[in-house]
């Protein structure tokens, strides 16, 4: 790979992994879950997963240039995770949702197929993705999110996922 090719993307993931554990926040990635990813399929949900990254939850994590690698439990499991850089569609921390949003892969990302994953955004489409705090794990582009908890008033933390502006 020539040193000119390569993306902002895992830099800008490194920044925020580092901002998100400086400040003592979860670092989650959501991830388009396709046949390039080595990911728990049980755990996928509308062709993405959300992943904890925190250094508590991922053991051996390695963000390089290519690829996230790291182990973690599932449901008491441990797996072993490979995800390309360009399969990563946000980064965000799970205590206020602040965090950054990415173009879903392209045809050159993923090698020229015409396959799109469900609820993966293009780059050319210009539409916008919003970090909007919910209280699940669960990434859903298509629903607004639930209204607050009893006990989950503005003194506690809400947890965010992604949700496409058209």
């Amino acid at each position: 790979m020539n040193v000119l090719d390569l993306s902002t993307r895992p830099y800008l993931l490194r920044a925020l992994y580092e901002w998100c554990s400086d400040q003592g926040f979860t670092p989650y990635i959501v991830v388009w879950a396709d046949e390039e990813v080595q990911v728990p399929r049980e755990y996928v949900k509308d062709g993405q997963i959300v992943l904890n990254i925190s250094a508590d939850a991922a053991d051996g994590l390695k963000i390089d240039n290519e690829w996230i690698h790291f182990h973690a439990r599932f449901a008491g499991v441990a797996r072993e995770i490979f995800v390309p850089i360009s399969r990563v569609v946000a980064i965000y921390a799970r205590e206020n949702g602040q965090g950054m949003a990415f173009p879903g892969p392209t045809d050159a990302a993923t090698g020229g197929s015409s396959t799109k994953a469900p609820g993966a955004v293009p780059a050319s489409t210009g539409h916008k993705i919003q970090l909007v705090p919910t209280d699940t794990d669960a990434v859903d582009a298509d629903t607004p999110p639930d209204p607050p908890k009893p006990g989950s008033g503005p003194g506690r933390p809400r947890r965010a996922s992604l949700k496409r502006i058209k």
